[in-house]
C-alpha cells in the first residue's frame, strides 16, 4: 500500500453542501430552507426549549433546592480505611486516590474518626475531625493539616 492509494472508508466522507448554486446542485433556489417563514430568515429559528407558545416543560416543572456554588466538598475517609497502609507511611490525598480508597480528589481531604486505627502513620489532610485526630495520635501517628 502506498500513500497515493490511501482513501477513507466508504460512506465516512460526505461532500460539501454548496448552497445557492442553481437547481442542478440538488439544493438550489431555497437552499434547503423551504419557502419563507421564520427558519428561512437570517438569524431565524426559535430559542432552545421553545414549544410554539405552549407552556414549556422547564416552566411546568417545580424548582427544587439550592446548590451553593461556593460550597467546599471534601473527599471523606474514615480512620479504619487507613489500616491498608504500612507503619511509617505518609498518607495524603494522592496516595489515597492511587490506592482507590478515594475516587475523586474534590476540594480536599477530610478524615473522620469511624472505626479503629492500628498502624503508626503520618496523615496529611485538609481537615480532621476531633476523634480522628485523637485516634491517629493514640496509635502513635501524626496529623498534618495541608
Amino acid at each position: 500500500m502506498k500513500l497515493n492509494e490511501l482513501s477513507p472508508a466508504a460512506g465516512s466522507v460526505k461532500s460539501a453542501w454548496r448552497k445557492g448554486r442553481g437547481p442542478g446542485s440538488g439544493n438550489g433556489k431555497t437552499a434547503g430552507k423551504g419557502h419563507k417563514g421564520q427558519n428561512a430568515r437570517s438569524g431565524g429559528g426559535v430559542r432552545p426549549g421553545f414549544e410554539g407558545g405552549q407552556l414549556p416543560l422547564y416552566r411546568k416543572l417545580p424548582k427544587r433546592g439550592f446548590k451553593n456554588r461556593f460550597a467546599v466538598n471534601y473527599a471523606i475517609v474514615n480512620v479504619s480505611a487507613l489500616n491498608k497502609f504500612e507503619d511509617g507511611a505518609v498518607v495524603d490525598l494522592a496516595t489515597l486516590v492511587e490506592k482507590r480508597i478515594v475516587r475523586k480528589p474534590m476540594d480536599g481531604l477530610k478524615v473522620l474518626g469511624g472505626g479503629e486505627l492500628t498502624k503508626k502513620i503520618t496523615v496529611k489532610a485538609t481537615v480532621f475531625s476531633a476523634t480522628a485526630k485523637e485516634k491517629i495520635e493514640a496509635a502513635g501517628g501524626k496529623t498534618e493539616e495541608v
